[in-house]
């Protein structure tokens, strides 16, 4: 199973083809919408979010709610792009109408340039750098936990911390400070996978190993810089007498593996966690050099977020759900929901 998406931040739209998918199952288009409103609420996002109301239109692949087994493929219109029709029209745009020159510390800008030959202008790297992409992604995770429901597996997320900060009202206040001052903020968002059976993935090649999926998949995240398992990266300062989960007759009594061992999924709950970076975008912009005179300058702003922590926590939900199904297909396979619970529940009952 796979997820491809297209379309700019500013562009007619995102489009998502999600393949892949078991036939028979009922998808309640409500619950997508739901989410990605989830994605664009949170505290410390931009102005962006109050042009947009995302909906999705399913162009193929479901038949009176149900799932074919065909693609599904859907579209997400931009609202904002009827402010941008004559420079990001496909057909008749001119993007160098928006040229943006000054590069921006961290951000694909320079790289981006350089790599596809773009030369000064960055404006169609960010075009589709932009973490609006992510929009298309919630749409199919979303699609996605519904069938994970339909087998018993659920996922769920927090945000841990925003740049150390616990309490939400202490995130609140930190976020209002790096707002005045032109900041942005970074921290951490936890997920966890309730209901995984046993077996999911495998040990026998490093490319088939769960956890090393669960990574690529957050690591693809924009502005993802860490991904941990169970205590991650805190493991490496312990004792193997305290990292590992010792096995008695009832089971496991600790989870510091997060539910993964070697690879595969060992029946407790699956805990990953995702550190994300401060947002490039600054409005008390960065030193760089602009990319038109080769002079040293300030980096440009575009309208942007102070801290995407809260708004993360689908994103990171919706790409896990996209990999916790890509595994459990590879795993079980099913070409119907019926196949695939099935299968599902006579590896519970071993």
């Amino acid at each position: 199973m796979r997820l491809l998406t297209a379309g700019e931040s500013h562009g007619i739209g995102l489009v998502g083809i999600l393949e892949g998918l078991p036939s028979g199952v009922r998808i309640d288009i409500e619950r997508v919408n739901e989410e990605l409103a989830r994605r664009q609420g949170g505290y410390g996002r931009g102005d962006r979010q109050k042009i947009e109301t995302d909906k999705i239109e399913v162009l193929s692949g479901l038949n009176g709610g149900v799932t074919l087994a065909s693609p599904v493929a859907y579209f997400i219109k931009n609202r904002d792009h009827a402010n941008w029709t004559s420079v990001m029209d496909p057909v008749t745009g001119d993007i160098s109408l928006k040229k943006l020159t000054r590069v921006r510390p961290g951000h694909a800008d320079l790289t981006g340039i350089k790599k596809y030959g773009f030369g000064d202008n960055a404006r169609p790297v960010l075009e589709r750098a932009s973490a609006r992409e992510t929009a298309a992604r919630v749409a199919g995770g979303a699609i996605c936990r519904q069938v994970l429901e339909a087998v018993g597996i659920t996922i769920e997320s927090k945000v841990l911390h925003v740049c150390g900060y616990t309490e939400i009202e202490e995130q609140h206040a930190a976020i209002d400070r790096a707002k005045a001052a032109g900041d942005t903020l970074g921290g951490e968002v936890e997920v966890t996978i309730k209901g995984m059976p046993l077996g999911v993935g495998s040990y026998v090649q490093y490319d088939r190993r769960l956890d090393a999926l669960y990574a690529f998949y957050l690591m693809g995240v924009n502005a993802v810089k860490a991904v941990g398992i169970g205590l991650g990266s805190k493991l490496a300062y312990m004792k193997g007498s305290e990292a590992h989960d010792e096995i008695f007759t009832d089971g496991r009594h600790t989870n510091r593996a997060g539910g993964i061992d070697a690879g595969m999924s060992n029946g407790e709950d699956i805990v990953l966690t995702a550190s994300f970076k401060p947002i490039p975008t600054l409005m008390n912009a960065l030193r760089t050099v602009d990319m038109s005179t080769g002079e040293a300058t300030k980096a440009a702003t575009e309208r942007s977020d102070v801290c995407v922590l809260e708004a993360a926590t689908v994103v990171v939900e919706s790409v896990i759900a996209i990999a916790t199904l890509t595994a459990l297909l590879d795993t079980f396979g099913g070409d119907t929901i019926d196949e695939l619970k099935s299968r599902v529940s006579e590896r519970r009952q071993k």
